[in-house]
Order: structure tokens, then C-alpha cells, then sequence
């Protein structure tokens, strides 16, 4: 029996052991599912956190996520989260997922939730045979499948279905047209979603805003320099190599600084961006935060920054990157940290971010573009903190997972 194999069976028999533990009678219970580490999902910690301030008892079963394992949720004493070990892809990975679903499956049956929360594709084929049972399912979909790789850490390109994505689809679509309720955060990917899976169930659009708590902190500005920030998967279609050329016809009073993790398509971008700056004398003014533990440990990055960049590739050919607007949490979390927004010159953001005066746009396959749009602030740096504090009280407001989650709680304590 091989390694892979051995360590998978460990598991399982360790955390369906341990399930049996998370008797606790007061409270409903909602049991998170995904193939992956949800720490990586905003969403997911702040809708486990609203229902878990409620009184819920919330338990969380995923993954770890390659470049992301270190994420954690913040503890709370009505929350359990339970991570099976990464594994790569290929038929060990095959495997390890056929465990993990059977670990769900039983510890469903001990703990027996009132909702199964599934949240990504990979979590469909085990909550559809949960609610052909009589589990009550919300099925969330945050990335539509297409080549999913940004906030999964996997890379599944589902343009060209295997067999198994194939059974994957096919789960899915059975699942939309049975869950009690579906959530997606867009309404474009939820036209997409209702066309593919001919779903007459109820489905509820959901921004990925960050929690109102957030934007309550006041953010305290460099008064020198003028600071770029970046967070998230650092890919080039987010954060191309063009930021870097335009960074070098700047001002040395403007730095840049990024935090997320690698991808598995992607595993030494964020180093090759050092190495490159470096190259163009520019080490002192790029820094690599790395990938940093919780929000807790991320926010507090972003308050110090002056403008966040939010930028999407101008002419792309998959679903995801062309329907961002709402979907994406940059742009919200870096207005609840008081940041002026630089984004794509698109049309929905332009409409949804810069219009109202949260943002400038720029092309962001063009280094002058970018110098351009930088030196407006630059020489703007009254309006770019009004920009910054006009967004932050929007959040506050009306961008924040509170609001844009009541619709859902109130199916979920409705029953």
C-alpha cells in the first residue's frame, strides 16, 4: 500500500473518530463543505461568522490548498474546522477526494446538521447524495467552472472536461436543480448558472463585501510616500508585470507591497516580480509580504496603503474573469481599509467602482496607463483620501456581508 494511500485511510479513521466529539445540543448546525482550504474564501468566514454570533454550531470540513495552508479562521467557540492534508493531483489525488467524501458522508450522519453548506464544485457529487437523503443543501458557488485556479489553489481547466470533471458537471447540475437554496455572486454567472443547469431553484446573488466590523477600524496613512497594495493570488492575469515597469517610471515616493500565495500554475510568480524589480533597481520599493496567516493578520496592511489595485485582464476568454464585479473581494476590502482603487478599464467596473467616485481605471497591459493613472494621485492626494474614505463608508453602509447575507439567513432560520 503506498504512502499516499496510507496517510488518506490515517485520516479518515483519525477525524471520523473525531467527529463524535462535536456533540453539542445547543444551537442549530450548519456543516461547511469543501475540497479545498475554506480559510482561502472571505465568504465563508464571514457568513460562518454571522450564523455562529447567532448561536449555530458551524463545522467547517476541507482541505489544506497548495500555497495556502497557511490561512486560518479566527477561533470562536461555535466553530470547528477540520483540514484533511493536501494532495496533489493525479490518482492519488483521485483517491484521497473518494476518503474525503466518505468522511463527510459519515460525519453528516453523526452530526447530523441542519444545512449542508456546499461551496465549490468539487463538494457537489457528496452534498447531492447528502440531500438525496433528506439533508436540507445550500449549494455557494464562487468560481464557475472554467480554469479554476485563483482562491482553489488547483488548477481545473473545465473547457475541456475529463471524465471525472465530467462527473464533477454532472453533479453539479443535478445539484442545482435540487438544493434548497444556491448562491452565486454575480448576476451574470447566475444567468450562466440557471442556462447550464436549467434550475428552477430559488438562487440568491451574494457580493463577496468583507463584514461591517472591517471597515470600522480608521486607517493610518503613510504621510510620505504614496503606497501600491495588492493581496489575493498572485497570478499574472491580477497582478501582470506591467505594474512593475510603470513602478520604475514613478517616483521613488511610490512603493508597492503585495501579500497572497503562489498558485499551482503559477508556483514562483511572486518571486520572479522580486527578482524582476530587483533587476530594475526598484528592491527597495517592492516588497513581498508573503502569504499571511488570517484577515486579522492581513488588514492591518492595507490600512497603511494609499491606493489598491484591482485589476482584471482587458480581453478575456473564460467566464470568471469577465464577470468580477461583485464576485472579486479586492475591491471591497481595500475600500473598508480606506483605499482609493485602481482598476480595469471596463466597463461594469468602471460603472461599478469608478463612476461613483471609488476609483480611477487603467489598461492594464499598458505601463504608461498604469504611470498615468498613479500620477493622478500623486498630485491629487486630498481627493485620493476622500476617494479612499467615501468607499470606506460605503462599505460600511451597504458593501458589507451583513446586508448582502440577510436574505440567505433568513432561508436558512426560516426552517
Amino acid at each position: 500500500m503506498s504512502d499516499q494511500l496510507k496517510t488518506a485511510l490515517s485520516e479518515f479513521a483519525r477525524f471520523t473518530r473525531t467527529s463524535r466529539g462535536d456533540e453539542k445540543s445547543e444551537g442549530s448546525r450548519i456543516m461547511y463543505v469543501q475540497y479545498t482550504n475554506p480559510a482561502g474564501y472571505p465568504p465563508l468566514e464571514h457568513s460562518s461568522r454571522i450564523l455562529a454570533d447567532r448561536g449555530w454550531q458551524v463545522l467547517f470540513l476541507g482541505t489544506d490548498a497548495h500555497g495556502a495552508e497557511a490561512l486560518e479562521f479566527p477561533a470562536h467557540p461555535n466553530l470547528t474546522v477540520r483540514r484533511w492534508k493536501f494532495q496533489q493531483p493525479g490518482l492519488w489525488q483521485k483517491l484521497h477526494f473518494l476518503a474525503f467524501n466518505d468522511w463527510v458522508l459519515v460525519s453528516a450522519l453523526r452530526w447530523k446538521p441542519k444545512w449542508i453548506y456546499a461551496s465549490d464544485p468539487f463538494a457537489c457529487p457528496v452534498a447531492l447524495l447528502l440531500k438525496s437523503i433528506g439533508f436540507r443543501v445550500l449549494y455557494h458557488e464562487h468560481d464557475s467552472p472554467g480554469k479554476v485556479e485563483s482562491r482553489t489553489a488547483k488548477v481545473e481547466n473545465f473547457s475541456k472536461p475529463s471524465a471525472f470533471q465530467r462527473f464533477l458537471l454532472w453533479t453539479r447540475k443535478k445539484l442545482a436543480r435540487c438544493a434548497d437554496l444556491c448562491v452565486l455572486p454575480n448576476e451574470r454567472r447566475i444567468d450562466g448558472f440557471k442556462q447550464q443547469t436549467a434550475t428552477s431553484r430559488p438562487v440568491i446573488c451574494v457580493w463577496n463585501c468583507p463584514s461591517r466590523d472591517e471597515a470600522g477600524v480608521q486607517p493610518e496613512k503613510s504621510a510620505d510616500d504614496l503606497i501600491l497594495f495588492y493581496h489575493g493570488s498572485i497570478v499574472p492575469d491580477r497582478l501582470p508585470v506591467s505594474v512593475i515597469y510603470a513602478l520604475a517610471d514613478l517616483p521613488s515616493s511610490v512603493r508597492l507591497r503585495i501579500a497572497g500565495y503562489e498558485t499551482v500554475g503559477h508556483p514562483r510568480y511572486a518571486r520572479e516580480l522580486e527578482e524582476f524589480a530587483g533587476s530594475l533597481r526598484l528592491g527597495s520599493r517592492f516588497e513581498y509580504l508573503g502569504s499571511l496567516s488570517s484577515r486579522q493578520a492581513l488588514l492591518p496592511e492595507p490600512r497603511k496603503a494609499h491606493v489598491g489595485l484591482a485589476l482584471m485582464p482587458i480581453k478575456a476568454i473564460d467566464l470568471n474573469p469577465q464577470t468580477m464585479t461583485g464576485a472579486s473581494n479586492k475591491p471591497f476590502e481595500y475600500m473598508a481599509c480606506g483605499l482609493a482603487l485602481l482598476v480595469s478599464d471596463l466597463p461594469d467596473w468602471s460603472e461599478m467602482f469608478v463612476d461613483p467616485g471609488f476609483a480611477r481605471a487603467c489598461d492594464p497591459r499598458e505601463p504608461k496607463n498604469i504611470t498615468e493613472a498613479v500620477r493622478w494621485f500623486i498630485e491629487h492626494p486630498k481627493e485620493t483620501r476622500e476617494m479612499g474614505e467615501r468607499g470606506r463608508k460605503q462599505v460600511l453602509d451597504e458593501w458589507n456581508y451583513e446586508t448582502q447575507f440577510e436574505a440567505v439567513s433568513r432561508v436558512l432560520e426560516s426552517v
